[in-house]
């Protein structure tokens, strides 16, 4: 059975940092693009980074190019995403997906075949 997991959210402040992570089980990620996305209330599902199969790597957003970074311990079968200097726009239920073409990276969610349950990040002072 495929999963995905994300932990690491929480309450920080602005400036602050968190290490979001999404353990996967069931596949491998030889084989799978990862996708992190983001979804503040009342606004769309939106794409914040992605790494492919082959270990290349895409932050979507401009706000959080050079902030966020994301990365992966196939050992672990774990996704981070590592998010610096964090701003109130930040604010979000963040979400890890799985797409299984895997060579590539997509922004939209609906390419992704199976998602985590989110994890909340709450910036603010």
């Amino acid at each position: 059975q495929l999963q995905l997991v994300e932990s690491g959210g929480g309450l920080v402040q602005p400036g602050g940092s968190l290490r979001l992570s999404c353990a996967t089980s069931g596949f491998s990620l030889d084989y799978y693009a990862i996708g992190w996305f983001r979804q503040a209330p009342g606004k769309e599902r939106e794409a914040v980074s992605c790494i492919s199969s082959v270990g290349s790597t895409t932050v979507y957003p401009d706000s959080a190019k050079g902030r966020f970074t994301i990365s992966r311990d196939n050992a672990k079968n774990t996704v981070y995403l590592q998010m610096n200097n964090l701003k109130p726009e930040d604010t979000a239920v963040y979400y890890c997906a799985a797409e299984g073409r895997g060579r590539f990276c997509f922004a939209g969610a609906a390419q992704y075949d199976y998602w985590g349950q989110g994890t909340q990040v709450t910036v603010s002072s």
